[in-house]
């Protein structure tokens, strides 16, 4: 993961050596959003924006599950960048363009590398290029690279268009809504990359500790609950589901999170199946492009690059949350 400086790519990973071996993520730059308001920038309009995402990021993962849930398919276009991120980053390939599954083509400008549009976007941009990234064609700009942003604007923006009014975000969970992100994030969403991208003991072990402490937690959470906030279906489920769904494939080896695998669990691999198994929600992930993903970009950690065969997982094998829906 390389960043730009002074208009530049330079292949550089993290540096840890001011953080104590920490991992630290850097902050999303482009936060502008899509509304119908008088002095909007971004208005909403069907065909107007695309979304550049991978297939292995659990934070791009979001805003796919989201332009799903919400109908946005004919609305905003997507590309897919290649598994491997290599020595330029998220790269484009040209070669599989129009072919199925496996287009990895930029196909608005038919760039080679993700990096060229942030700086098309902003020459003056400096910093990490991550996905996803919302684009907009119009004025040949991101609109916002945050995905717990993004997921919000699809959550809303664009309901009048496609008469899709399910809220994963409604007013009276949102207190709630917020309180459960801020740990998720915290210990288990950006917690299995603070314990694999960890470089001292004492960080890897403390991001290991408050990882599996929150997963107990909400192992007891959801022997009662159907979902993280009670019978209400929330953004909050989505934002944890694609971590969840990654874990054993690809945190529990790679990342070192290996005290138990979330199969281990009853309660949390019955809830992701449950997740897995919503309507459209299967189509969004790809685990075998993940892997390919973690195992063979992140030679710091895996320096064979040895892309693992297994585990074997079959998220359609039956789930029991039923038994948590209350009757009248």
């Amino acid at each position: 993961m390389g960043l730009i400086v002074n208009g530049k790519w330079l292949d550089q990973w993290y540096d840890t050596k001011n953080s104590d071996g920490k991992f630290e993520r850097q902050d999303s730059r482009f936060r502008d959003t899509i509304s119908n308001q008088s002095n909007s920038r971004y208005p909403v309009e069907s065909g107007r924006y695309h979304l550049y995402v991978s297939l292995a990021c659990p934070w791009a993962h979001r805003t796919l599950i989201f332009r799903q849930l919400k109908q946005l398919e004919d609305i905003i276009s997507v590309s897919v960048v290649k598994p491997e991120m290599l020595s330029n980053g998220w790269e484009f390939d040209s070669n599989t363009q129009g072919d199925g599954s496996k287009d990895y083509s930029d196909s608005l400008y038919q760039q080679d590398y993700m990096y060229q549009l942030y700086l098309q976007a902003a020459p003056d941009y400096q910093g990490r290029v991550t996905v996803p990234v919302l684009w907009d064609k119009k004025t040949q700009s991101i609109v916002n690279n945050e995905s717990s942003e993004i997921i919000r604007i699809f959550n809303t923006a664009f309901n009048e268009l496609t008469g899709n009014y399910d809220d994963y975000y409604p007013d009276n969970l949102k207190s709630e809504i917020e309180s459960m992100n801020e740990r998720i994030y915290h210990t288990i969403n950006n917690g299995v990359y603070r314990a694999g991208f960890a470089t001292t003991q004492a960080a890897y072990d403390q991001a290991f500790d408050e990882l599996f402490a929150s997963l107990d937690w909400l192992e007891m959470q959801l022997s009662e609950r159907r979902y993280l906030l009670g019978e209400a279906l929330t953004e909050a489920d989505w934002r944890l589901f694609t971590t969840l769904v990654r874990f054993d494939a690809v945190y529990h080896g790679h990342f070192k999170c290996n005290r138990n695998k979330l199969s281990e669990f009853h309660h949390i691999s019955n809830y992701v199946r449950e997740l897995f198994q919503f309507q459209g929600i299967a189509s969004t992930v790809d685990l075998e492009y993940t892997k390919i993903h973690y195992y063979a970009s992140h030679d710091s950690i895996n320096p064979t690059l040895i892309v693992p065969r297994g585990p074997q997982q079959n998220f359609m094998q039956p789930h029991d949350r039923e038994r948590l829906i209350r009757t009248p």
